[in-house]
């Protein structure tokens, strides 16, 4: 239990060193031209959370021309989902931007949307005390929203979804929960917890703010039926024929101080028992930013592929 309170620690203070919140609103991409890429960060009001959310936008080149010229032109879109502590600029403000550009300079990824919306200490998914529905407005009010706006394809094949610690357990758990919206998912260093509800109740019971933070989302005590509703494992196997359609990416370092590798490998033998087809790497490091910014360009052209296969 020791380990899993570590776990939360890591999760709450944030796995990356403090973030400078820049200013990102339409902003173009260092050293390019006009109508190259550029971010667009905005806030949805939600009626569902009662709030405004704030979310960036990575514009491929050229959007901006489709939008003035009034083309008929659609892009893909990628979700991308921050991890706890972080928010929806971590992705662009910490040289995830200049890799992506990089990629697309040396012609290694299409162009598609890149979209990040605030993430808060949600999980990504409804509270179990139903206070905090935070699923039912990713998928009720936000992509609709984003499919409204922006020039994007409103069909499963031009849809994806990613995500960094907690963000990779959201991706996961939105992609497979949803495989009828999704045709490919991938994931860095996923929050997947192998511990069983009965073991995570012994970080409630010490009373700690880590433990509440857990308690929040999945109640106090574990709500099983709720963790079940949710637990990523248990959703390849209650909708493994939709599972079967999505091209899957996840990786983990093999020196993960908070465990997550050992969620990574379950999942892997288990889609491997189901003989659901999937690309699982366990890489030499640890819980970090910089493993996720070694290992960015790898999921960026894993989606890129998986877009023009559809």
């Amino acid at each position: 239990m020791g380990r899993f309170l570590r776990l939360i620690f890591v999760l709450l203070v944030v796995v990356s060193p403090p973030l400078l919140i820049l200013a990102l609103r339409s902003q173009a991409a260092p050293g390019t031209a006009a109508g190259q890429s550029r971010i667009d960060c905005n806030t949805v009001s939600s009626r569902v959370l009662g709030q405004g959310i704030h979310y960036c936008v990575l514009l491929p080149p050229g959007y901006d021309e489709a939008v003035a010229s009034h083309s008929a032109k659609r892009y893909p879109v990628l979700y991308f989902l921050h991890g706890l502590g972080e928010n929806e600029q971590t992705l662009f403000e910490t040289g995830g931007w200049n890799v992506i550009e990089d990629l697309r300079q040396q012609h290694k990824v299409g162009d598609f949307l890149i979209v990040a919306p605030e993430g808060k200490r949600s999980f990504y998914i409804n509270s179990a005390s139903g206070k905090y529905r935070y699923n039912d407005f990713f998928m009720r009010e936000f992509m609709p929203y984003v499919e409204t706006k922006y020039l994007v394809h409103r069909d499963r094949k031009s849809r994806a979804i990613t995500g960094l610690s907690m963000g990779g357990y959201g991706a996961l758990r939105f992609a497979f929960a949803y495989p009828n919206l999704f045709s490919a998912a991938s994931a860095q260093s996923a929050a997947l917890m192998t511990e069983s509800p009965q073991e995570l109740n012994g970080a409630l019971r010490s009373g700690t703010p880590l433990g509440r933070l857990l308690g929040n989302v999945f109640g106090d005590p574990i709500d099983v039926p709720h963790w079940q509703q949710n637990d990523p494992f248990l959703l390849v196997k209650k909708n493994e024929a939709g599972v079967r359609r999505l091209a899957i990416y996840f990786n983990c370092g093999d020196r993960d101080e908070y465990g997550f590798e050992k969620g990574a490998a379950a999942l892997d033998q288990q889609l491997r028992a189901q003989k659901i087809k999937h690309e699982f790497h366990l890489y030499p490091g640890n819980h970090s930013f910089n493993y996720f910014m070694d290992h960015l360009a790898e999921t960026i052209e894993f989606h890129s592929r998986a877009f023009e296969s559809k």
